[in-house]
């Protein structure tokens, strides 16, 4: 089949990332890119490729088959719409929307319309995730009852400067949270509540540093969840499990899922249990699950283009990105007004 012929939204980091991975692929070809920038559109110059300054005129006149957008997150309901009205397939960069009515908005669009949008969380498409989804799926772990995870790095002083990184709504509950909460439905199952509490020891900024989330999962599973900008760990799925390429590899763990046959340390993907369902004093044994080692960036954009030509259904389309959403403004919601709040009641 030709190349998928893909514009982009957006020329920032996260941006030419996309450009890049396009780029690299044999089943896509970067046609053109839409940035408001003079940095944007030298970039795009240096990728051999057009530069709109409006993206409506990208989508009209650049003749493409797919977009990627990697614009500010406000800006995200406005772009998704514009190509859903145009029948483009679509993949919108994590969160789908900045807020739960957008998101809605853009769900409700893309399922009348037909036209199918994947959001980007990448953690999906991980090995260490798509390896522990199946062991779970299998019963490996057998019954599900608890799961632990923590998120733990030290942001350096010049990412806070800012000003609204030190804001309320700039802190690791809306911006690094709703990674974890996403990684926690896919393995976990549905969120039913949450209970949060943040805290702000470590810069005293008016937004949080820190934070701890008590969990209750539909399922009737129950778990809960750390988390800090100011501590230097190798305790965060970035560092732990070899995925991203802005962090060094250091191998660790950010989760631990508990069930009724063993317990699964994510991303070392050591499955710890009894042999012929041993006695409590007996000795464990270690079972290492081996997940192929491969990139989820490039099986994502695999996905997409899957998903584009009609044959596969999005893992993560805007519906379920739209829960994984409302997740994680409930976390803040309940660290805000105490209390325990329902993921329901914010849909």
């Amino acid at each position: 089949m030709d190349p998928l012929r893909i514009g982009v939204m957006g020329a920032g980091i996260i941006g030419r990332e996309h450009a890049a991975l396009v780029q690299s692929s044999p089943d896509t070809i970067l046609v053109a890119i839409a940035d408001v920038t003079g940095t944007g559109r030298t970039f795009a110059e240096s990728q051999g490729v057009a530069c709109f300054g409006d993206y409506r005129e990208m989508l009209d006149q650049a003749g493409l088959d797919a977009v990627i957008v990697a614009l500010p997150n406000a800006l995200h309901v406005e772009a998704g719409l514009a190509c859903i009205e145009r029948g483009l397939p679509t993949l919108m960069e994590k969160p789908i929307a900045d807020s739960l009515e957008g998101a809605l908005r853009l769900s409700s669009a893309s399922e009348a319309a037909g036209v199918p949008m994947l959001v980007g969380h990448h953690r999906r498409h991980s090995p260490d995730m798509v390896e522990s989804h199946r062991a779970i799926q299998a019963g490996e772990l057998g019954d599900l009852y608890t799961v632990s995870g923590m998120w733990l790095c030290r942001k350096d002083d010049d990412y806070f400067n800012q000003p609204w990184r030190r804001e309320v709504g700039g802190g690791p509950i809306l911006i690094n949270l709703i990674h974890e909460i996403d990684c926690l439905r896919f393995l976990c199952g549905e969120i039913d509540s949450l209970q949060a509490v943040t805290a702000n020891k470590a810069r005293g900024f008016d937004v949080e540093d820190s934070f701890a989330v008590v969990i209750t999962f539909a399922n009737g599973m129950i778990g809960s969840f750390v988390g800090s900008d100011a501590v230097p760990s190798p305790f965060i799925w970035d560092v732990a499990s070899g995925q991203s390429p802005n962090f060094l590899h250091e191998p660790s763990n950010c989760f631990v899922i508990g069930g009724s046959n063993g317990s699964l340390s994510v991303p070392g993907m050591e499955l710890w249990r009894y042999e012929d369902n041993g006695h409590w004093r007996d000795p464990l044994v270690r079972h290492r699950l081996q997940p192929p080692r491969i990139s989820c960036y490039p099986e994502q954009l695999s996905h997409f283009v899957a998903v584009a030509r009609g044959q596969a259904e999005p893992i993560v389309s805007a519906r379920e990105a739209t829960k994984t959403l409302a997740a994680t403004l409930a976390v803040d919601k309940a660290a805000r007004e105490g209390g325990t709040v329902h993921v329901g009641d914010m849909l």
